[in-house]
């Protein structure tokens, strides 16, 4: 009798298990789908985060890659790689990676990894294409508004999207 609640205990212990399992996994996967990343993790379009607050973005090399929170980044160097792990979200872009203009409405937009702005100690990225430069739009309505107000504005969208 005494094997039987072992063996019972053991079964019920199992789906208890699994049912973890698969909210981590569900958990990891909906918080990626918020973040501007390809089908491999690869954050910025394989660019070395660190390397926008050096001197300008240059592309890493999968040789030279740290995974932080379930997101791949790419370096160009080892002593970029190391600035990263002692300080990740220094160098983690604002709002998941997607263009700052565009979360001023709470919209994910694509960004050219090329166009960006460091405010405030946080890399900004912005669109860069046939529908025009949305750094330039940024920078205009900064001019007026205030950056701070802009920053607010889309921090509080960002926030909000699930």
């Amino acid at each position: 009798m005494k094997n039987r609640r072992i063996f019972d205990s053991k079964l019920t212990l199992i789906p208890k298990l699994m049912l973890i399992i698969v909210t981590f996994i569900m958990s990891a996967s909906l918080s990626a789908k918020k973040l501007n990343i390809d089908g491999n993790q690869l954050a910025l379009e394989g660019y070395d985060p660190v390397s926008y607050f050096t001197e300008q973005p240059m592309k890493g090399y999968p040789a030279l890659q740290i995974k932080h929170n379930e997101v791949v980044y790419y370096f160009e160097n080892e002593e970029n790689r190391i600035a990263f792990t002692q300080d990740p979200e220094k160098y983690v872009p604002a709002y998941g990676g997607w263009c700052a203009w565009a979360m001023l409405d709470g919209d994910k937009v694509e960004v050219d990894p090329l166009s960006y702005k460091i405010i405030n100690g946080k890399n900004h990225l912005y669109y860069n294409g046939f529908w025009g430069d949305t750094l330039a739009k940024w920078n205009k309505k900064a001019g007026k508004d205030g950056e701070q107000t802009l920053v607010d504005a889309a921090d509080k969208e960002w926030a909000d999207l699930d």
